[in-house]
């Protein structure tokens, strides 16, 4: 069984700050957008990568990402102004792939998120191989409505990646596409057009989404304290 990571790196750095694309943005060794490819590409049955990026830029991301590559290659294509869009661009890419058994699941990721790291990849693609379907979540803090309301607790926060049986997936947004019909994240989409179990794999707040300024700054901070101490 082999699997297929697509990660959305079409984003932009508006709220980041950066005058470049948020996932280009330096961070430890290497461009945001690395540490997620380097995940992916440390799994021994990935057999299709796919970075789906802004028109415009595929040169600027093959120069970020080529030499961290080895000889392992990936498939540059081009997204969509919504993310819905680069999924289904990045899907149609892989659908001979799927059709023909070669791929029998799919995780999609998004690039601004560097540190979901090689274990993250396995859990939700195993348990998508066993129930459909997997997201990641991670428990949230006591939240309140703009009203001043508190939230239930016990609510859990989406994060990527998520990964669906390569088959269903591919139908549910073939069938979107005829609709016409754009969801907010993956397992939207499965929701409406899909019928696999989604089983949710435990993650937690470290899977940071680069956002914000200081979120660059906490990533390198979370990433320094991975490097080994040094000798005295």
């Amino acid at each position: 069984m082999s699997a297929a990571v697509v990660i959305l790196a079409a984003g932009s750095g508006s709220r980041v700050g950066a005058g470049v694309n948020k996932v280009l943005l330096p961070l430890g060794e290497a461009p945001v957008l690395v540490w997620s490819v380097r995940a992916a590409l440390a799994l021994p049955d990935v057999h299709r990568l796919v970075l789906v990026v802004r028109p415009g830029e595929g040169e600027a991301v093959a120069d970020a990402v080529g030499p961290w590559l080895g000889e392992r290659e990936v498939l540059l294509v081009d997204g969509g102004a919504p993310r819905h869009a680069s999924e289904w661009q990045a899907l149609r890419v892989l659908a001979r792939d799927i059709e023909a058994s070669t791929v029998d699941v799919v995780a999609i990721h998004d690039g601004a998120r560097p540190l979901a790291g090689p274990e993250l990849f396995t859990a939700v693609i195993a348990a998508a191989r066993t129930t459909g379907g997997a997201i990641p979540v991670v428990p949230l803090p006591a939240l309140v409505t703009a009203g001043g309301q508190r939230c239930p607790e016990g609510l859990a926060g989406v994060q990527t990646p998520q990964a669906f049986r390569a088959g269903p997936l591919l139908a549910a947004y073939a069938a979107a596409d005829r609709d016409g019909f754009e969801g907010t994240d993956t397992a939207a989409c499965l929701e409406r057009y899909g019928s696999v179990a989604v089983a949710a794999v435990p993650s937690s707040a470290r899977n940071l989404k680069v956002t914000f300024p200081e979120d660059v700054d906490l990533a390198a901070a979370l990433l320094a304290q991975d490097e080994p101490a040094a000798d005295a």
